[in-house]
């Protein structure tokens, strides 16, 4: 392989469906945290098998296969070097040094089973997209019950590869709980389904990383996402399963909905004032339209619509309910100010630019039919400038 200018993701990407953002509150069988997985990566790399493989090679198919087929060899150099620091105390003391300290050394035979497991990753990722499809309950919980359940280290990590492409987790908690004939949380993990629902919540724990990015320029549609991706995924816990109090799961579940909570109450807190500041008219001689600050009040109501459809899942009702009147009002007031503008002065270039933003806000926020009829009633303020 030849050596690049930049380097890709851990083991380019051959277990990338089970790798979860760093850092992350919970750890759970089946999701390989990144940070552990580079400091492995680049272990093996540099001390095992510099001669085998350059970490720098671009990541792609063809570094992707390359690797697959020195997979062996990379495995097997591995676990001679684990055997030997099994011999003695310093021995293991100079290799956890090298892995990147204890606590990556202890996920290290996490990893290299999700290594070793690869090929079948690929094959829970298909069932994943498969059980989008089935409308079948008990089909989908016979599809279930042909994962390797008496090997829960395996069925952690196909469990995580396959959540990560269902869009409706509720269906497969639905088959579990049918499978084990009860929705208490002892059931399922009796029947041999905890690393389903580990699964859940390691992707949920996920979403919070994209939760992250802020300013005018923020993917807000991978914060949308998010927000969307962690109520499905916790509504499927939550919702359906029957939560022992302070059980690890409900404990799991109440600080992950506290994290996010945490994450999305200042975008609610900012949204009214931000879209006061983009739809208020400028001083006289001075008016001019402020891109940026449209563009962040128009994110904070994107948001504000994912927050309402995973309300149940977030613990900012309150908060909520006072920024979604807040903005419907706010959006009320603009809209018809500028209308009135428009209708007084029809060549108004900037009020047209500002209140088009509004309307589509209030599109978000009331619903697209009522845009629609602010729009005609835009267009009609506007034609007068050609009558």
């Amino acid at each position: 392989m030849t050596r690049a200018r930049r380097a890709g993701r851990p083991f380019f990407g051959l277990i990338e469906c089970v790798v979860v953002e760093s850092p992350a509150a919970f750890e759970f069988d089946g999701a390989v945290s990144r940070e552990h997985a580079t400091a492995i990566w680049t272990w093996m790399t540099r001390d095992l098998a510099p001669d085998l493989v350059d970490p720098g090679t671009p990541d792609g198919d063809f570094a992707r296969q390359a690797l697959d087929a020195l997979m062996p060899e990379l495995l097997g150099r591995t676990r001679q070097a684990v055997a030997a620091a099994a011999t003695s105390y310093e021995a293991e003391r100079r290799l956890k040094t090298q892995v990147g300290g204890e606590i990556v050394y202890g996920r290290l035979p996490m990893v290299l089973n999700a290594l070793k497991c690869r090929n079948l990753l690929g094959k829970a990722q298909a069932f994943g997209r498969a059980s989008n499809g089935m409308q079948d309950d008990a089909g989908l919980a016979v599809a279930l019950q042909s994962m390797p359940l008496n090997d829960q280290a395996v069925a952690a990590l196909l469990m995580m590869a396959a959540v990560g492409q269902v869009a409706n987790p509720g269906k497969l908690i639905t088959a579990v709980i049918r499978i084990a004939g009860s929705a208490q949380e002892a059931s399922i993990q009796r029947a041999g389904f905890k690393p389903l629902v580990d699964a859940m919540l390691a992707h949920a724990q996920n979403q919070i990383h994209a939760l992250a990015h802020s300013g005018p320029y923020a993917d807000i549609d991978l914060t949308c996402r998010a927000i969307d991706r962690f109520h499905r995924l916790v509504r499927a816990v939550n919702g359906y399963v029957e939560l022992s109090r302070a059980s690890h799961w409900s404990t799991i579940v109440s600080a992950l909905t506290k994290a996010v909570s945490e994450r999305v109450e200042p975008r609610l807190r900012d949204v009214a004032g931000n879209l006061n500041m983009a739809l208020r008219r400028g001083r006289e001689g001075s008016d001019r339209l402020d891109s940026e600050q449209i563009l962040v009040a128009l994110n904070g109501v994107y948001v504000l619509a994912a927050v309402r459809d995973a309300r149940d899942s977030l613990g900012v009702n309150a908060l909520f309910d006072q920024a979604w009147n807040q903005v419907g009002q706010a959006l009320e007031i603009h809209i018809q100010r500028g209308l009135d503008i428009l209708r007084q002065n029809p060549g108004d270039m900037v009020t047209s630019a500002r209140l088009e933003a509004a309307i589509k806000m209030a599109e978000l926020r009331f619903n697209p039919d009522y845009a629609e009829t602010l729009r005609r009633a835009k267009d009609s303020a506007e034609r007068l400038r050609s009558a």
